[in-house]
């Protein structure tokens, strides 16, 4: 069968890669075409059009990028209808994709399958009545929608399980790292700091990769990210809180995918703390990162998922300009406690959250404290992230995914 995907973001095509993968195992004639990233390419996707190319976040980043975001939709819609697919593939991306859903839907040319449920529990939620109307099998990852959709929307769909239970666990090696044990070798690089202690009159605080006893130090890792003004937005503040730690810490940033290190630069380069002897280490490995890390520093998405089945302690943080006003929009507009996906799975607060004005130096410096070894509240996170991995069940969700489409497929036709 031929299977049209169109992922907007790097988790997106992270997890459709794998959709992939699992598919081609359950289907032995696939094909497979869309709109995607690197990730779903080298499982054999032809990829019509990178997601990088339409990346845009924010209303006045869309409405200058309009005309190539427009350019985009016709071009995918015009690809859907001539290459004739028995399946269009949603994932995630629901700015984009409810709008394909939409067209494929006016036109019937296949029926439109959604993995990754968009998120119309946090905001729009009016959109229910679309996506009702335009997708025919809904494919959930996270537990708590299905009270959602079902209960509260009366709109079946099929939780599968969270692939980043899968992912984790595949890259997880079969002895965790002890935490802090984490050589250069072990940490590869886009751009790393000197591998040798500044000389004394230096930068106040340069960090050395090791003590003067040759140990290796901890490290703290900053996922600031992976769109350009929100890692300069969280990065920047990240940077300066985390300062006093570097003579005890290594510093390491998750550099995003599709993301070129000149970005990362141009953040160091305008804090004056940060320069280039003491600049810490750039790892675009985020998994290698997390399996050795002590704690971090999280902007809110699938990344504090992802810290937290690495059972790395965790402040989620994001940035937000005129912070007061957008807490205010917040608290009107979202129909949510929590904006991280752990205490959304937990029901409750695991990780602290600084949103908005809450995401500040002090702040994001107190909590980091709070979770760093030999403290009460680190170690109520971690038995919080044990309840979080049982809510969310036992790995293979690509797996039961692929099977119920090939499955539902064939009793179409």
């Amino acid at each position: 069968m031929k299977y049209y995907l169109i992922a907007g973001e790097a988790s997106g095509d992270l997890h459709a890669s794998h959709l992939i993968a699992a598919l081609k195992a359950e289907d032995a004639q696939a094909e497979f075409r869309g709109f995607g990233g690197d990730l779903m390419a080298a499982q054999g996707m032809t990829l019509v059009r990178h997601y990088r190319d339409l990346a845009y976040m924010g209303i006045i980043p869309v409405l200058l990028h309009a005309r190539t975001i427009l350019h985009g939709m016709q071009q995918c819609k015009a690809d859907i209808v001539a290459w004739q697919p028995h399946v269009l593939i949603l994932v995630d991306y629901p700015g984009f994709n409810l709008k394909m859903a939409k067209f494929a839907h006016s036109i019937g040319i296949c029926p439109v399958y959604y993995y990754i449920a968009p998120k119309l529990w946090a905001w729009k939620e009016y959109r229910i009545k679309a996506l009702k109307r335009d997708v025919d099998e809904l494919f959930s990852i996270l537990p708590f929608e299905v009270d959602f959709f079902e209960k509260k929307h009366g709109y079946p769909i099929h939780y599968v399980g969270n692939p980043t239970m899968d992912e984790v666990e595949a890259y997880r090696p079969p002895v965790a790292p002890r935490r802090g044990a984490n050589a250069r070798a072990n940490i590869p690089s886009v751009t790393s700091a000197p591998g040798t202690t500044p000389p004394a009159g230096g930068p106040q605080g340069a960090l050395p990769p090791t003590t003067s006893q040759g140990a290796l130090l901890p490290l703290i890792a900053l996922l600031p990210g992976s769109r350009r003004q929100e890692i300069r937005d969280n990065l920047s503040r990240m940077l300066v809180a985390v300062e006093p730690y570097r003579e005890h810490y290594r510093i390491v940033i998750a550099a995003a995918p599709g993301i070129e290190p000149d970005y990362y630069q141009s953040v160091l380069q305008s804090l004056p703390n940060w320069q280039e002897a003491d600049a810490p280490a750039f790892q675009t490995d985020t998994y290698a990162l997390l399996s050795c890390a002590t704690a971090a520093l999280v902007t809110s998405g699938t990344a504090t998922l992802e810290t937290a089945l690495f059972r790395v302690p965790q402040v989620v943080c994001y940035y937000m300009r005129a912070g007061r006003l957008a807490s205010l929009g917040r608290r009107l507009i979202l129909k949510i406690p929590y904006i991280s996906l752990v205490n959304l799975v937990a029901g409750t607060e695991v990780v602290p959250e600084l949103v908005a004005e809450q995401m500040n130096v002090a702040n994001l410096r107190r909590h980091l404290t709070a979770i760093l070894p030999g403290s009460k509240q680190r170690e109520a996170m971690l038995q919080g992230y044990e309840e979080v991995a049982r809510r969310l069940g036992a790995p293979g969700a690509p797996k039961r995914a692929a099977q119920l489409i090939v499955r539902l497929l064939k009793e179409r036709q």
